[in-house]
């Protein structure tokens, strides 16, 4: 049992709306002592390799590591990025085009950029809600001005980590609970519980299939928690 929480309970989380000045939605997105700034940008027309009769517009994210985010000094990836990277950008991306309407952005690209200036766990998940809620501004400023005419937003999405430390499912994991950990698991919801993610690994031994539900079923906990402070 963790000393400073439940097994059940996420660290102290907290979403400051905007944080930049110049983007249309910015975030700062805190998950205990995991900082993400995560910025909304918008851009008229889409990119080449969608069809021109293609009526969606488009939604795409970056993500980066400042290199004092974590403990040792990482390398920026000025020209070629890292398999992580890009694995982390693709979900973020198709966690936030799962929960939006594209044909209702039209010639539209949307990018999320998600700057981590302090890691300690769980940036992606963090990456992912803060990429929401900045989303979610930036559409209501489309609206506003009116360059949207309705939302594209369907509902909500969040996201989360879990997994089994010390034989225990545990929610939220920091990074030295992460680094241990059995299993490792990134859980995408919607607010109405659809699964967009979930990706889970044994790093080691393999798991039973009781545990695997109960990682899901505490990782949704989590995700309504986090939906509830949108």
């Amino acid at each position: 049992m963790r000393k400073e929480r439940k097994n059940d309970e996420t660290r102290e989380i907290k979403f400051t709306h905007d944080y930049t000045k110049h983007a249309f939605g910015s975030i700062l997105a805190e998950f205990g002592d995991t900082k993400v700034i995560v910025t909304a940008s918008v851009e008229k027309g889409k990119p080449k390799w969608m069809d021109k009769e293609d009526l969606r517009g488009w939604l795409t994210a970056e993500y980066s590591l400042l290199p004092s985010a974590t403990n040792t000094r990482c390398q920026r990836e000025r020209t070629k990025i890292s398999g992580r990277t890009q694995e982390i950008q693709r979900l973020i991306g198709r966690s936030l085009r799962a929960c939006v309407d594209l044909t209702k952005m039209p010639d539209l690209t949307i990018t999320i950029d998600a700057d981590v200036i302090q890691a300690d766990g769980g940036t992606r998940t963090a990456s992912i809600c803060g990429g929401f809620l900045a989303l979610k501004d930036a559409v209501e400023k489309l609206l506003a001005d009116g360059t949207l005419k309705e939302s594209p937003i369907i509902e909500p999405v969040a996201a989360i980590s879990a997994g089994i430390v010390e034989g225990e499912v545990r929610l939220d994991l920091n990074y030295d609970e992460d680094s241990s950990a059995q299993v490792d698991s990134n859980v995408v919801l919607t607010q109405s519980g659809k699964i967009v993610e979930f990706q889970t690994t044994a790093e080691g031994a393999p798991y039973d299939f009781d545990k695997m539900l109960e990682i899901f079923k505490v990782a949704k906990k989590g995700i309504d928690e986090i939906i509830a402070k949108y």
